[in-house]
């Protein structure tokens, strides 16, 4: 599978140097943007009611032609590996973003001739495209749910234009003012007010301070109040260095006139008064001090003005306010320990940082408030709450300001509402984007595309409602259709029923996996495709065929006990995990399922087992652990970090292959031992590439460019190595088999056959053997663990914790992948699975339900049973879908 590319910068309505623009020469870019209307004017794309595609070959693509609907919602399902994402990433994505550089300056299509060209005869009427995938395009940690959806550049601005700013030492507020303010503030003294101006030097500091005197003496001032007393300056006492002081130049000292005064007397007052201010404002830098007694006081009152950032109760002066003062990203907005990280350590070894408290914001940032709120306490609110604080803050901000932030605020509050739309309102601005699922990562993402107001433009998505519950589906396919009905074409690849029969055009693309695969089943409407018999997507969705219920349920005799877990949103849960019987555990997005389980039971458990793992959430007890001997976690994670790990490394089946080609006749000729046959090891690999196959160029504009090495020609290996074969085949030919044809070629190789099987068991038989694991879904790492765990000796008394295994996957995949459970569950073993799909939550033993909704509002167990027992209670979300599955 080819890399995918980041979505072009110039597809967005706020720069003014878009590259579009340019490309453009100059047009005029109404408030939402038509990039194809525009493009249609300069004649850039000829564009018909369709996308027409002709001669289709990427991957395993038959070769066929297709035309999709403009301005409309198409699905692409089939099985997996039958070519779908081949189909919509692969070549309509790729196409569309070579076209698009295409159109643009002469700089960037120099870089054309080493982009690869979809292997297709023709495409037009392709608008430019954009991908919204599951994959993490942003910048590791430093990526928030904020930054991703823009929200947080707009409350940067928000709070640059609008915001108090605090002292960060004393947290005095500072209030900046103009010198006519202040001479004016000065002015409005009592008649005959006794009046001391003062330019405040050195703020509760040690030392002896004889410069700041000397200072005060060549301004020609003759007076000086220290630490509280005014003296002349010759008498001034010699001050401890040790001690704080705090000194102030007397700068004038003068009588307020009363009210019967000439008018000659009161300008010659106001000229001495604003003369006296320019000079203590110069000498200190922006501050003035006042000493004042009316007529019927007998103490003095002292107050404090500022022309500059500057705190006037501690001196401490600070940085004008900027947009970049609250950007973590930037050593003017970073706390300095973590450099804006929030965390301190890599790997396991990571804390929170004790200098910011994980805010990543340095204290000026955060002493800067907006009726009372910082902009890292407005980032950590629920999203319902933070949209009614945006509310609320109008009625407390003077008319010019509320001018100032309504527009801001209406396009953060836009934003919010659409990230609530989308299913992830229980997400908070400040979550870190690397804790995100990749069905959460791509409802972020898709909700930031609903407020960037594009019209013309192809989206491509990638499985949106993964990590959905049912009850959200409805709200997700209305933001999908709000993207068509703007004026854009959407084109979803997508394994669920809610969304494939909302579809205006359905491609089933199969019939198979792999070789099996890339060829179109069927098309047209869902239920034209349903009445068609030659379609598996048909069949389900015509109910030919059924995903099968257990007709009798396990029941378990012993059990293990949670009790008052309180991780995150849990409400001091208490749960019995019933053992040795298929466990579901359900409820909306957000409502404490990860929480309970791989934040609590699992490293609650892995604890009592001595065994590696994070701290536990907070809970009261755990019982029954001594019932099992095992824990496996099956998760979403890749099998590798880098393009070397690959299905055949991580299941163990490589080293069985090297040990049979070391022992063919060649190899024991040439001395070749199992290790010759490893392209992570200098001898047999090749150099010029270290083994990857392709090699890395560095591209000023556009993402690295992989080519094939021009030595092995992606082979891996060097020539004496690909001369020993086995069966005629040699290492680098074995590793370009699909898991199914590596089955038929290991026949009779029972080490690796084992392996192998266990591999195409789970589905994964259209997998290449070598294939990079950073092409491979987290649906597809997960279906390898599973596989890898399956080949293994049955143990029983282990517990597996599988996170949404169903990603990916087909309804003829599900009920392979229930199978494989099950068997898990027969030799012995407990299994749990937190799982949205509604099949394998109705395959299930025994469930339990979380909820009623996601965020802090959730987090109680709602309903605990067989899923005859969840679908019968009257007001259960989870119940109510299940229903009509059961039926």
């Amino acid at each position: 599978m080819s890399k995918r590319s980041s979505p072009p910068k110039g597809a967005r309505t706020e720069p003014t140097d878009s590259p579009v623009r340019e490309a453009l020469g100059g047009y005029g870019i109404p408030e939402k943007i038509s990039l194809r209307n525009a493009l249609e004017e300069v004649s850039l794309v000829d564009v018909p009611g369709k996308i027409s595609l002709r001669g289709v070959r990427v991957h395993n693509l038959a070769g066929f032609d297709l035309d999709i609907p403009r301005d409309a919602l198409t699905v692409i399902t089939g099985v997996s590996g039958s070519g779908k994402s081949s189909l919509a990433f692969d070549t309509l994505y790729a196409e569309g973003q070579r076209q698009y550089i295409d159109s643009l300056s002469a700089y960037a299509r120099q870089f054309l001739d080493q982009i690869p060209r979809p292997e297709v005869d023709s495409v037009s009427g392709l608008a430019p495209t954009l991908a919204i995938d599951q994959k993490n395009h942003s910048s590791g940690r430093r990526s928030t749910v904020a930054t991703i959806t823009e929200i947080y550049d707009y409350l940067r601005l928000l709070y640059a234009r609008i915001g108090v700013l605090h002292c960060s030492h004393c947290g005095s507020s500072i209030d900046r003012r103009e010198p006519d303010s202040i001479l004016a503030a000065i002015a409005a003294q009592p008649p005959r007010s006794k009046l001391i101006l003062l330019s405040p030097m050195v703020r509760s500091r040690r030392g002896a301070h004889r410069e700041v005197l000397d200072n005060i003496r060549r301004d020609g001032l003759i007076r000086a109040r220290v630490d509280g007393e005014i003296y002349l300056l010759d008498d001034v006492p010699t001050l401890a260095v040790r001690k704080l002081h705090s000194i102030e130049a007397v700068v004038d000292r003068l009588v307020v006139p009363a009210g019967d005064a000439d008018e000659a007397t009161r300008d010659s007052f106001q000229k001495r008064l604003r003369d006296g201010i320019d000079l203590a404002l110069r000498l200190s830098g922006g501050l003035v001090a006042t000493q004042s007694q009316a007529p019927e006081q007998e103490s003095f009152t002292t107050e404090t003005y500022s022309t500059a950032m500057a705190c006037v109760a501690c001196g401490a002066s600070f940085e004008e306010i900027e947009t970049r003062t609250f950007s973590f990203n930037s050593p003017y907005g970073a706390c300095g320990s973590c450099e804006g990280l929030g965390v301190i350590g890599s790997g396991d070894e990571v804390e929170v940082c004790g200098d910011c408290d994980g805010t990543r914001l340095r204290p000026e940032a955060r002493a800067v408030t907006i009726a009372g709120t910082s902009i890292d306490q407005c980032v950590a609110m629920p999203m319902q709450a933070a949209r009614e604080w945006l509310d609320s803050i109008a009625a407390n901000l003077s008319p010019l300001h509320q001018r100032v932030a309504e527009p801001i605020v209406r396009e953060v509050t836009r934003r919010l509402q659409f990230l609530g739309e989308v299913g992830v309102p229980y997400l908070t601005l400040d979550r870190d984007a690397s804790t995100l699922s990749g069905g959460e990562l791509q409802r972020v993402r898709l909700a930031t595309h609903l407020g960037s107001g594009l019209v013309g433009v192809c989206y491509v998505l990638d499985e949106p409602s993964i990590g959905l519950h049912p009850a959200d589906h409805e709200r997700l396919i209305g933001c999908i259709r709000k993207l068509q009905r703007d004026g854009n074409t959407v084109v979803v690849v997508e394994h669920d029923e809610a969304t494939i029969r909302e579809a205006d055009f359905l491609v089933d693309v199969g019939p198979g996996a792999g070789a099996g695969g890339g060829r179109i089943v069927s098309r047209g409407t869902p239920d034209e495709v349903a009445a068609d018999p030659s379609s598996l997507t048909g069949d389900y969705l015509a109910g030919r065929q059924r995903i099968s219920v257990p007709k009798e349920r396990r029941v378990s005799k012993q059990s293990i006990t949670i009790r008052e877990a309180r991780t995150h949103n849990l409400k001091r849960v208490t749960v019995d995990i019933p053992l040795g019987i298929l466990v579901g555990v359900s409820g909306v997005s957000g409502s404490g399922k990860s929480s309970l389980i791989n934040d609590t039971l699992y490293p609650a458990l892995a604890k009592k087992l001595d065994l590696v793992a994070p701290q536990p959430g907070p809970h009261r007890s755990l019982r029954g652990a001594a019932q099992i001997d095992k824990l496996i976690v099956i998760d979403q994670t890749p099998i590798g970090r880098n393009a070397r790990s690959c299905p055949a490394t991580y299941a163990g089946v490589l080293g069985e292959i090297r040990k049979v080609f070391a022992t063919t006749r060649a190899a024991k000729t040439l001395g070749f031992a199992a290790g010759r046959f490893s392209f992570n090891s200098a001898g047999g690999r090749c150099e010029q590439c270290k083994g990857h196959g392709f090699e890395r160029i560095e591209m000023n504009f556009l993402s690295d460019l992989l080519v094939r090495c021009s030595r092995c020609q992606g082979r891996r290996f060097n020539r004496q190595t690909l001369q020993v074969r086995f069966k005629g085949k040699s290492i680098a030919d074995v590793l370009d088999m699909t898991i199914d044809q590596a089955c038929e070629f290991f026949e009779n190789v029972p080490s690796a056959l084992r392996l192998l099987q266990s591999l195409r068991a789970v589905g994964l038989g259209y997998l290449h053997l070598g294939q990079s694991s950073t092409t491979l879904s987290g649906g597809e790492a997960q279906r390898i663990k599973l596989g890898t765990e399956l080949a293994r000796p049955a143990t029983g008394r282990t517990m597996y914790f599988l996170d949404e295994p169903t990603t990916g996957l087909h309804f003829a995949d599900v009920d392979r992948l229930i199978g494989v459970l099950q068997r898990l569950v027969d030799a012995g073993n407990t299994v749990i699975v937190i799982e949205h799909q509604l099949d394998l939550l109705a395959a299930c033993d025994h469930l339990i339900d979380l909820g009623p909704v996601g965020g802090k509002d959730g987090g109680h167990v709602l309903a605990t049973g067989t899923p005859e027992e969840i679908a019968a209670l009257p007001d259960n979300a989870t119940g109510k879908h299940l229903r009509n599955v059961l039926r």
